[in-house]
């Protein structure tokens, strides 16, 4: 039983604790008061009135601004592929390597002599030696080999930079090379990073 100078405990024992009456902060209790008035008004607008997009509607509509905006970059990159010429800034050399070791190494090799995919080093190219067919190839990809389309993973940047890098593999000697796949040399002349 509650004494009278204590009534702030309850009647209630377990264990051999007893419970206390405290009341709740008023701040809390308005707090309290205030999210379920809010979730009422949430309720209401967006789901009973429905005068606010609900997030997934939302979604759609950035997701095609965004694929707007894709689609634009892509187009001005695949305008602007046959002027390209290869990097030779080491910041995006780097870049281009970093890549190439993450994407392109299990299939050529990190020293581009080639596995599954075809030697980059030597004079044999299948789709083309020069830059810019390297760059079409990447981003074309060679589905009927097994090669993905690059431009639907990296974007325009990643993939000048990687076609930089495996630019500067021409010409070098990889230790155990795979054989060449096309018996035509393409290159006419030494490569500008020899």
């Amino acid at each position: 039983m509650n004494d009278q100078n204590d009534p702030l405990l309850l009647d209630h024992e377990a264990d051999g604790i007893r419970e206390l009456d405290n009341k709740l902060p008023r701040w809390w209790v308005w707090l309290f008061y205030i999210t379920i008035i809010f979730s009422a008004v949430y309720l209401g607008y967006y789901h009973v009135f429905a005068m606010g997009k609900l997030s997934g509607e939302e979604y759609k509509v950035e997701a095609a601004a965004g694929e707007k905006l894709k689609g634009a970059a892509m187009a001005k990159f695949e305008s602007t592929i046959g002027t390209l010429a290869p990097s030779k800034e080491s910041a995006d050399l780097n870049a281009g390597r970093q890549t190439f070791m993450l994407l392109c190494a299990p299939c050529h090799r990190p020293d581009g002599g080639g596995l599954v995919g075809p030697n980059l080093c030597d004079d044999y190219w299948i789709h083309g030696s020069n830059f810019v067919d390297n760059v079409k190839t990447i981003w074309n990809g060679v589905p009927e080999k097994g090669m993905i389309t690059w431009k639907t993973t990296l974007n325009p940047k990643q993939i000048y930079d990687v076609a930089s890098f495996i630019y500067t593999l021409r010409g070098t000697k990889p230790v155990n090379p795979k054989p060449p796949e096309n018996l035509t040399p393409v290159r006419t002349g030494p490569s500008e990073y020899e």
